[in-house]
């Protein structure tokens, strides 16, 4: 069986530009209590495949289900490592619309993991835009904010 940090587990992510930026997600990671009141940091919007889902239609699921947008045009872009497993990046058309943050239905606690949403201009590329500092990746000013956006700028040319 897979799940969050074991080899091989199989994740998809959407990469969703528009106006010359990039919709990232803010999550909740999971702290000492088994809740998701740990560290924060900014995420594309993606997660793991279920049995038997196929990577496009995995990424048009995250894509509704995180941020309420439906998705035209899937896109392989590249693969790169996250903390909870390699992730197939997608280019991502969507329809007009505004993001709205999605929920966790599958949470066994009752606090939500997603907690903000933000489009990040893609002519800066650094963690500043998410107030992380210089470098993307970097801790943020609040002390507890991480930015998780692995080649983002690849992402940009895609």
């Amino acid at each position: 069986m897979t799940g969050p940090g074991i080899p091989g587990r199989r994740r998809v992510a959407a990469v969703i530009i528009r106006d010359g930026c990039v919709l990232m997600v803010r999550e909740r990671g999971t702290g000492p209590t088994g809740r998701h009141d740990g560290p924060e940091y900014w995420t594309l919007p993606g997660g793991g495949l279920e049995a038997g889902e196929e990577p496009e239609g995995a990424v048009r699921r995250e894509v509704a289900e995180e941020v309420g947008l439906h998705a035209l045009d899937v896109r392989f872009a590249y693969e790169a490592p996250y903390p909870s497993g390699w992730t197939a990046c997608y280019r991502v058309d969507v329809a007009p619309g505004e993001p709205r943050l999605g929920v966790d239905e599958d949470l066994v606690c009752d606090c939500p993991r997603m907690v903000g949403l933000i489009w990040v201009p893609l002519s800066r590329g650094t963690g500043a835009d998410l107030g992380g500092g210089d470098v993307v990746g970097s801790a943020g000013e609040d002390g507890d904010a991480v930015v998780m956006v692995p080649t983002l700028l690849m992402a940009a040319r895609v």
